[in-house]
């Protein structure tokens, strides 16, 4: 399931980069608006519920468990959450903007805002799936995973 949600970060991300290209080629139109209110729904909602799933069900445990450099690690990828919702913040505001209504394109600090927020997902979702992942199912038996994933997926009324 984790890995499910960073397949959606990253199809969510591809529509990001779509939409800026869109709006310096089109403008603010219907469908860059409903583009922005897609990228809005999916960073507002289901990326923080994620981000949840990892810090009650990853980190605990490879904290606690993992060698150093995974504890680091992890460290590391706490305080990118941190991160990732301040430059969410910043990056939702010309976001929100246009999909309430038709704006001019992205300023140049708009787009330095949306570089920095999906620059640091997609290094965050390849430590992940590169490092902490690997070390939390080397550390779970597959039953304990099965659990894990059903926890997650009822949070989400699934």
């Amino acid at each position: 399931m984790l890995e499910a949600c960073h397949e959606r970060v990253l199809r969510t991300l591809a529509l990001l980069a779509r939409l800026r290209t869109h709006v310096q080629q089109h403008g603010a139109d219907a469908d860059a608006r409903q583009a922005a209110r897609d990228v809005l729904r999916y960073f507002d909602i289901a990326a923080p519920l994620h981000h949840q799933d990892e810090e009650l069900h990853v980190f605990p445990l490879l904290l606690t468990h993992a060698d150093p450099e995974v504890r680091a690690l992890v460290q590391r990828l706490q305080e990118d959450h941190v991160a990732m919702a301040a430059e969410w913040a910043a990056a939702r505001v010309p976001l929100q903007a246009l999909a309430e209504a038709a704006v001019a394109p992205f300023t140049p600090g708009d787009e330095a805002a949306l570089d920095r927020f999906a620059r640091r997902y997609a290094g965050h979702i390849v430590a992940e799936e590169g490092t902490a992942y690997p070390a939390m199912q080397a550390l779970l038996a597959p039953v304990a995973l099965i659990a894990m994933g059903q926890e997650m997926a009822a949070r989400r009324g699934a």
